[in-house]
C-alpha cells in the first residue's frame, strides 16, 4: 500500500486509525469467499488475506481489527483469525451475532465482499513450562480465540467456563469430553455471577495442579476482576495467568 494511501486511509478512519498507524499497525483488504450460518447467533466466513499471512506470520490467537461503517463513521473490532492458511492465504472469522454495525455486516456479507484490517498489538506467549491443566473462561465473542488455544496447548486437560445468555447449544466448540470440561454459565448481574462461580470452584481445582495456566476473555470488567483474583488472590505468577477483555459492558 503506498504512503500516501495508507495516509489517507488512516486519517479515513479517525483518531483511533491514526493511533493505530503511529504504532505501526498494517493494513490490508480482506475478500470474503464464503459465508455459513451456525446457529441463529453465529454467523462464519471465509476469506482471503490481501497478503496478510506472508507478511506477518501466524500464531495462536491472533486476531485482527476489521473496519466498519457506522453510520457514516468507522467503528473497528477485534476478531480471531480461525484455521489460517498461510499458504493458501486464507482463513476463517466467526461472528456472535447481536445488535451493530460489525454483525449487520457479517449477516449480509456474501463472496466478493471485501473489508478493510488492521494488524496491530497480537501475540502469544506459549506458557512454560506446559500447563499441566488449564483454566479458560470466555464467552461467545472470544470462542474462537479459546478454540486456538485448546488447539495449541494439545492434551492438556482443561476446565472451561463458558458465559453466554444462549447456553452452549450450536456453539462451534473444539473440545473432547474425555479431556476439557465445559461448564456453562448463564450472563446474570453484569458478569458477576461468572466471577462467583470461577471463584467458588477454583480454589479446589487448583489444589490438585502442579502447573495451572489461566487464560480469560471475557467483558473488561469482569476480565479485570477475575485477573485481579488470580494473581492476588490465588497466589498465580503473572506469567500463568492471562486476560484480555474483549468488549465494553
Amino acid at each position: 500500500m503506498a504512503q500516501g494511501q495508507a495516509r489517507g486511509q488512516a486519517q479515513g478512519r479517525g483518531w483511533e486509525g491514526a493511533v493505530l498507524k503511529l504504532f505501526r499497525g498494517k493494513d490490508f483488504v480482506f475478500t470474503v469467499t464464503d459465508a455459513e450460518d451456525v446457529t441463529p447467533h453465529y454467523r462464519r466466513l471465509q476469506l482471503t488475506d490481501g497478503g496478510m499471512l506472508s507478511a506477518t506470520g501466524v500464531h495462536p490467537t491472533m486476531w485482527v481489527r476489521l473496519w466498519f461503517d457506522n453510520a457514516g463513521k468507522p467503528h473497528q473490532r477485534a476478531y480471531t483469525l480461525v484455521d489460517p492458511d498461510p499458504e493458501t492465504g486464507t482463513f476463517g472469522l466467526e461472528f456472535a451475532l447481536h445488535d451493530g454495525c460489525a454483525s449487520d455486516w457479517a449477516r449480509a456479507a456474501k463472496p466478493g465482499d471485501t473489508i478493510e484490517a488492521t494488524v496491530q498489538g497480537t501475540g502469544f506467549t506459549r506458557p512454560q513450562p506446559e500447563p499441566s491443566h488449564v483454566f479458560a473462561i470466555g464467552d461467545p465473542a472470544s470462542l474462537p480465540a479459546l478454540n486456538s488455544l485448546l488447539d495449541t496447548l494439545g492434551s492438556a486437560p482443561a476446565t472451561i467456563w463458558f458465559e453466554s445468555d444462549h447456553g452452549i447449544d450450536g456453539y462451534p466448540f473444539r473440545i473432547t469430553p474425555d479431556r476439557h470440561d465445559l461448564r456453562p454459565v448463564p450472563r446474570r448481574d453484569a458478569g458477576a455471577h461468572l466471577v462467583s462461580e470461577v471463584r467458588s470452584a477454583f480454589p479446589d481445582l487448583l489444589r490438585h495442579t502442579a502447573d495451572p495456566y489461566v487464560w480469560t476473555a471475557c467483558d473488561t470488567v469482569t476480565t479485570r476482576s477475575l485477573t485481579s483474583y488470580f494473581r492476588k488472590e490465588a497466589g498465580l505468577p503473572k506469567q500463568r495467568v492471562h486476560g484480555l477483555g474483549y468488549w465494553q459492558p
